[in-house]
């Protein structure tokens, strides 16, 4: 029994206008590569194993750079069109009974317009449905001919070097993505030819062919004509990141962010914000980062790949990258939270304070010009002004320990690995190289010595 729905993504063109090295799938809006938010798109309706991303050009890069997503791939050794994509692609489609075709750089769909329209097809029962849309300015595009203005009825696509004066009229344009029933499109699929143009088989003939054997060819128009936009040079990249960030933040201020200044803001795709957190201008967003309730975001703070709780400020100008905060913590201004930093509930990590791989307990602060690297510290930890953990011998990496309710003096230097036990004191300007037990003071300084009227009997005298 054949499987009911797959979903092919043609993934495998060069994207020659872009001027770029990189396979235009490759190419990144919203902070994932164009290919990504198609197949995230697709997996909203079917499984990644019902989903197959037809590459080509680059296509080992396009393959280990999309691979997390679970879906399989067809290779497309010559670029022939897109006709000859869904050749390749045979053998796999005989397995089911509809096939739903998306653009790889089609990356502003929505999973409501590809619900919509695989129940349009299904409802029209035909061979054939057709994505559409109604830009502004069709020029560029090549135009689908219906029956009449009021029918869904197609007769053809024209591809746009081959329209008539009369068929250059039409603004309704072929979007490129199709619902099909699979049956009578592989039955055509091996009838096309390369008389056009370009010297491809175009998938687009496949709409004359039905029609021609009276099978049913049906359109269905977007809403938004945005959603079936791509971008064959980079300044239409920039428009599409435009969008899709525009359309990013619309969705968090439906949901209860504020955003000042929503234009000025970075904030990619798969980004979570909850209610009641206030975004300032010029904030960035990034990767998978999530921020809960109640916080706010100051302006230029990076935050990427991040987990941020509840009720946290972060102050002006920080940078994020990998790291865990807990609910009502403060950092910054210009704090620098590297990879691995895990920052506890209500904990103060200041100005200039850079941390790396480092636990800071509960309540604990480190509030100025301070670097915590490989370090694990407990509650209630008060970090002075200067302070170094020196995790680097040259060679490795070794960690610092600080238990709960240590106070470490100001301008200190703590030479790991080393263990300061709970409630130590570390007396400022203090180089301390072996363990301190619990609660002992701790000095690793040279005493200081005052030589009475030096200054004086240095100084150089006047020449008269």
């Amino acid at each position: 029994m054949k499987k009911p729905f797959v979903i092919a993504i043609m993934a495998a063109g060069k994207g020659t206008r872009l001027h770029s090295q990189r396979a235009k799938v490759l190419h990144e809006v919203g902070g994932m590569p164009l290919l990504e938010h198609v197949i995230h798109a697709a997996q909203q309706l079917v499984a990644s194993a019902d989903i197959y991303a037809i590459i080509g050009h680059q296509a080992e890069a396009v393959r280990e750079k999309v691979a997390h997503t679970g879906v399989r791939f067809l290779l497309q050794k010559e670029q022939r069109g897109t006709g000859h994509a869904i050749q390749c692609a045979k053998k796999e489609l005989q397995e089911y009974e509809r096939v739903l075709v998306l653009s790889g750089d089609a990356p502003l769909i929505t999973v409501r317009t590809l619900q919509e329209l695989r129940g349009f097809h299904e409802k029209q029962r035909a061979a054939m449905t057709i994505l559409t849309a109604i830009p502004p300015d069709a020029a560029e595009y090549g135009r689908v001919i219906r029956t009449n203005e009021k029918s869904p009825m197609v007769k053809a696509i024209v591809e746009k070097k081959a329209l008539s004066k009369s068929q250059s009229i039409i603004r309704e344009i072929n979007s490129g993505i199709y619902c099909f029933d699979v049956k009578p499109l592989l039955q055509n699929i091996g009838q096309l030819t390369t008389g056009n143009a370009h010297g491809e088989y175009y998938l687009t003939d496949i709409a004359g062919m039905l029609v021609k054997a009276k099978q049913k060819v049906v359109a269905m128009p977007t809403e938004d004509f945005h959603e079936v936009l791509g971008a064959n040079t980079l300044a239409e990249m920039a428009g599409l990141d435009a969008s899709m960030r525009a359309r990013k933040c619309d969705e968090l201020m439906r949901n209860g962010v504020s955003i000042y200044r929503p234009e000025t803001c970075t904030i990619d795709a798969r980004v979570e914000v909850a209610a009641d957190t206030v975004l300032e201008p010029f904030v960035q967003l990034l990767g998978k980062t999530k921020v809960g309730a109640g916080c706010r975001i100051r302006s230029y703070s990076v935050i990427q790949n991040s987990t941020l709780a509840e009720n946290i400020t972060v102050r002006n100008g920080c940078v994020l990258d990998d790291a865990t905060v807990a609910s009502g913590a403060i950092l910054g201004p210009y704090a620098h939270l590297r990879p691995g930093s895990e920052i506890g509930e209500n904990a103060h990590v200041g100005n200039f304070v850079e941390t790396k791989k480092v636990k800071l307990g509960k309540g604990s602060k480190a509030n100025h010009l301070t670097y915590l690297g490989d370090a694990d510290i407990g509650a209630g930890v008060n970090v002075g002004a200067g302070t170094i953990t020196c995790n680097y011998d040259g060679v490795n990496k070794h960690k610092t320990s600080i238990a709960d309710g240590v106070f470490i003096g100001s301008d200190s230097t703590l030479v790991a690995p080393i263990t300061i036990g709970e409630g130590a004191y570390i007396g400022a300007g203090s180089c301390i190289t072996d363990n301190v037990p619990a609660y002992a003071l701790a000095l690793g300084r040279g005493r200081q010595v005052i030589k009475e009227n030096w200054a004086k009997e240095k100084k150089p005298q006047k020449k008269s």
